[in-house]
Formats: C-alpha cells, sequence, structure tokens
C-alpha cells in the first residue's frame, strides 16, 4: 500500500482518524465525515487514495462513481473525470480536492489543512478564468463563491475580468463594462445578502466573458505624449486611435485622476450624435467603475472606453440628423415654455426645432419636460411593431430603442450638470431620441394601469425582476437593469405626477413582451436587400 508521508512541519492535529484499515479492504469504496466534510476513500492498486466525496460540478456523491485503471475517477451524473493522484480534471472543469493519507498500524488517518491564502487564492482565480475563457456560467458562479468563502475581497472578480478582457474588445466597450457599474451599485445596496451579492458579480463578470469569447488580443498603441484636451478631441475627431491613446497614457503617466479627464471625455462623447447615447452613458459608468475599483483598472478602462469613442457612430452626418449641427447653432434663440406634450409625435426634425425653441429657458427645465416626453413615448410604445415582417431596416424598432432615451437622458443629467457648457448638445440629442422614437407610438396610454400608488414599493418589485431576470440573452439583461436605476435616479428628482410616468413607463416596459430574434422580418429583408444588388 502506497501512502503519502507525514510533513513533520504540519501540526498534528491536522490529522484525523479515518477508518479502520480492514473496513476499506472489504468495502473498496467507503465515505466518512471528517472535520465537517465529505471525504471519498478509495482503494487503488497503487494505494489508498481520497478526496473530496462532492463532485466540484454539481455535488454528486464520487464515492458513487466508477474507478478505471490509471486512477480516473469518472462522476457518473455527467461523466467528468478526475486523476484521483494530482484532481486534476480531464474533463475541463473544476479541480478535484485530494488529500493526503497515512497509514498508523491498523488505522488510516487523512490530513486535512488548507493550504496558504494566497496559494488558495491564486488556484482559484485560475479556475476562475478557465470558466471565464470557457464563458461556463455555472463554473463561474462556483468560483466566485469560492473566492468569498476563503475571505477575499469579492470584487477583485471585476477586476480580474476587466484586465482579462479589455485588450480583446476589437472595438472598445460594451454593455458588459456599463453593466458592471451598475451592478456594482446593487452589489453594495445589497450589503448582508449573500446571494443577490452574488447574483451581481456573476452577472457583470458572465456578460464580459460572452463579450470576449474566443477573441484574440487586439493590441493598442504604446506611445505616450503629454494630456492636452485641444489635442486629445482632435485625435478623437480625426479617428486617430493611436494619437488618444497616447494622450491618456501620458495623462496616467503624469499622475492625473478621472477627474482631470472626464471634461474632455463628456465633450468628446457629446461633439456628435454618437453610437445612439452610448458614448455618454459610458462615461458616466466609467467614473462608478474606477471609484469603485480603483486606480489599477483607470488605464484598461479608459484606454478601451477612448477606443469606442473611435469607432463610434456619428449620427449627426446621417441625412435623418443631418440638421443637428444647424440647430445647434440657433441655440439659445427660442423663449416658449417646455412641456412633454410640445414633444408629443414630433418628427426628428420638429423635435430639434422644439428643443430650440425653448432654449432661452433654464436647461433643467427643458430637461426635464424632455425626459417625460422620452418617458411618454416609452408609455405609449406600439408594441405591434415588433410583430411586423414586411418592414424596412430601418422600422426595426423595439423596446431597446425606447428605454436608451432615458437611460441616455439620466447621463445628460450627471454630464451637464458637471458641464454646464453640454446643455445644448445634451438637450438636443435627447431631442433626436423623442423624435426617432414617437413615430412608433400610439396616440393613447394607459397611465392608472401601469403606475403605482406606492412607488418606493414598486421600484423595489422592478429591482427584484432585473436580479431575477429569466433572461438568456446580456444585452437584455443589462438593459433591464441600466434602465430601472437610470430610473430610480431619476424619479429621486421628480415630484408627482412626473415620477408616477416614469416608473410607469419602466413598469410597463419589464412586464411586457420582448421579442428579439424574428426569423421572418429577416429573410424578408434579406431577399429585398439581395434583389436589388
Amino acid at each position: 500500500m502506497t501512502l503519502a508521508i507525514v510533513n513533520t512541519e504540519t501540526p498534528e492535529d491536522s490529522w484525523h482518524l479515518a477508518l479502520p484499515v480492514a473496513e476499506l479492504e472489504k468495502q473498496p469504496v467507503k465515505m466518512k465525515r471528517i472535520g465537517g466534510r465529505q471525504i471519498a476513500f478509495f482503494m487503488t492498486p497503487d494505494g489508498v487514495r481520497a478526496c473530496d466525496n462532492r463532485c466540484p460540478h454539481e455535488g454528486y456523491p464520487l464515492s458513487e462513481g466508477s474507478l478505471s485503471s490509471g486512477c480516473i475517477l469518472t462522476c457518473n451524473w455527467h461523466n467528468w473525470k478526475f486523476n484521483l493522484e494530482s484532481g486534476d480534471n480531464l474533463f475541463g472543469g473544476d479541480r478535484l480536492r485530494t488529500y493526503p493519507v497515512e497509514l498508523r498500524g491498523n488505522e488510516l488517518w487523512v490530513e486535512i489543512v488548507d493550504p496558504p491564502f494566497e496559494e488558495r487564492y491564486q488556484a482559484i482565480s485560475k479556475s476562475l478564468r478557465d470558466a471565464f475563457d470557457d464563458y461556463s456560467y455555472d463554473r463561474v458562479a462556483r468560483e466566485i463563491a469560492r473566492l468569498i468563502k476563503l475571505g477575499a475581497d469579492p470584487l477583485d472578480v471585476l477586476r480580474m475580468s476587466i484586465d482579462w478582457s479589455w485588450q480583446k474588445l476589437e472595438f472598445g466597450w460594451t454593455h458588459a463594462y456599463a453593466g458592471m457599474a451598475d451592478w456594482i451599485t446593487l452589489y453594495h445596496e445589497n450589503a448582508g445578502d449573500a446571494e443577490t451579492q452574488l447574483v451581481c458579480l456573476l452577472e457583470s463578470v458572465t456578460h464580459v466573458a460572452f463579450d470576449v469569447l474566443r477573441e484574440s488580443d487586439y493590441p493598442y498603441s504604446d506611445l505616450t505624449t503629454a494630456f492636452d484636451e485641444p489635442g486629445f478631441l482632435s485625435a478623437i475627431e480625426t479617428e486617430n486611435e493611436p494619437a488618444a491613446i497616447a494622450a491618456i497614457r501620458g495623462g496616467i503617466r503624469d499622475g492625473l485622476q478621472f477627474e482631470d479627464f472626464e471634461p474632455a471625455l463628456s465633450r468628446a462623447a457629446l461633439a456628435h450624435y454618437n453610437d445612439f447615447g452610448h458614448s455618454l452613458i459610458y462615461v458616466t459608468k466609467a467614473r462608478t467603475l474606477i471609484d469603485q475599483l480603483g486606480h489599477s483598472v483607470m488605464e484598461p478602462l479608459l484606454l478601451s472606453l477612448v477606443r469606442s469613442f473611435i469607432y463610434s457612430s456619428r449620427e449627426d452626418r446621417i441625412p435623418e440628423f443631418r440638421a443637428y449641427l444647424t440647430q445647434l447653432e440657433k441655440w439659445g434663440q427660442g423663449e416658449m415654455t417646455p412641456t412633454a406634450e410640445l414633444w408629443r409625435h414630433k418628427s426628428i426634425n420638429k423635435s430639434m426645432k422644439a428643443a430650440v425653441a425653448c432654449s432661452q429657458k433654464p436647461a433643467e427645465e427643458i430637461y426635464r419636460a424632455l425626459l417625460l416626453a422620452n418617458a411618454i413615448n416609452l408609455l405609449s410604445f406600439d408594441i405591434r411593431q415588433q410583430e411586423k415582417i414586411n418592414v424596412t431596416v430601418s422600422g426595426n424598432v423595439g423596446w431597446l430603442d425606447f428605454t436608451h432615451g432615458l437611460t441616455f437622458a439620466n447621463a445628460v443629467r450627471q454630464q451637464c450638470r458637471r458641464f454646464p457648457d453640454l446643455w445644448p448638445q445634451g438637450l438636443l440629442q435627447m431631442a433626436c431620441f423623442n423624435g426617432r422614437n414617437a413615430g412608433f407610438t400610439t396616440d393613447d396610454f394607459d397611465l392608472d394601469y401601469w403606475k403605482s400608488t406606492d412607488l418606493k414599493q414598486q421600484m423595489e418589485s422592478l429591482l427584484e425582476q432585473v436580479l431575477n431576470h429569466h433572461q438568456g440573452e446580456h444585452i437584455v439583461s443589462v438593459h433591464l437593469l441600466k434602465m430601472a436605476l437610470s430610473i430610480r435616479q431619476e424619479v429621486e428628482e421628480l415630484e408627482n405626477p412626473e415620477a408616477e410616468i416614469l416608473q410607469a413607463a419602466t413598469n410597463r416596459f419589464l412586464n411586457s413582451p420582448l421579442l428579439r430574434r424574428q426569423p421572418r422580418r429577416t429573410a424578408y429583408q434579406s431577399l429585398q436587400f439581395v434583389s436589388k444588388e
């Protein structure tokens, strides 16, 4: 019988009596509860081997498994295979913990001692990286739970996921990083609720993992120059990624903090009607992530954010929004009183003209009216649009087009309060959102059906729906999340009945059918497109 030699430096109380050897000779597989855990013992041709009885996959008892030549243990539930000598997983999943054993007279003893913290931390982190790279949702959850049980900082898993992903984002930021900022908010709000906090970490890490699944690295320039705002903005405008990246690197080298970059980032984000409002939203989320996760994430987050600016679409250059710059030049020429009704059912151009017509009024007064106008659009979205087949690509309008009008509005309020000279751009782009969505709304909406007499209770209910969203697509669940938290912030700024309208719109969105894949519409549009080639 081959047995491990006792490490004389190990405390003797780490060794536990397991069972008489004769008992194992009669029955070559035994499970024993020792030290608060289930341990399986196997009599093999090379001696006794011991391991955790619970399969690290889903907990099936390995004492019910099959042991083959070469000391390979198979869990018969899902066919995971482990090298019982080393604990290595031959299936590509979690490792199996094994234990040293020793024969003392006629008794079998087992050593149960945990490795040092750093060794366990590194082992779990490595296993988490494997699960991350495979986009293994359940396994990621288990590895995060193991790090938490170890006593590590749970937010380390977010720092790791940024480190593993930022150079694999070919076009810069995605919703995954933006969602991470909001998941952190819910994480802190649910201190003491281990299950909810794990949901927040799991959803964030796996969204990032999904967005970089099987992606290669897309390197950044190593050049470094001094940061100056005009030069940086010029580099963004001319889509000169190396120059913009060099400026960020140089600023970080010179000790600049996010607050030093934020004015330029906000101006770059609003310099055009950028990427359906994503650029400005991402700036607000970058601030949250850097504040919560620390300086170590600043460079990867800012470099990937800048890359997303470089590749962002500039929708004010397409015909539908081409009047944007002309209307921006007219800002400050109108004294009309802003009300949500002023923007009801208005086209893109008419929405922008209405904003200019009010532009001498206080910016926050115009903001509230446009916020409500976009909320009413959401509340009155004609969901039959989702079921139409014979529509052009420009008719591919759904719930997420409407929710962006509100999440973008939330970003406008945050950044334009910090930098008031940006209010004209922010408000005019909110008008663009109204105009692009207004044509897909009904004349009436049922506020009484969707509103609540207890706004606080309804908000808690909506957030619970977000935390237990049942959505298979990260892009959907993250929109639920961003929408809910944006509305919560905006509601805190409003009085009834304006607050009721925002929450009613959110309630309708979260409780209505959301159609994502439409095969017949796609087939129709593809045939129409190809026929004209």
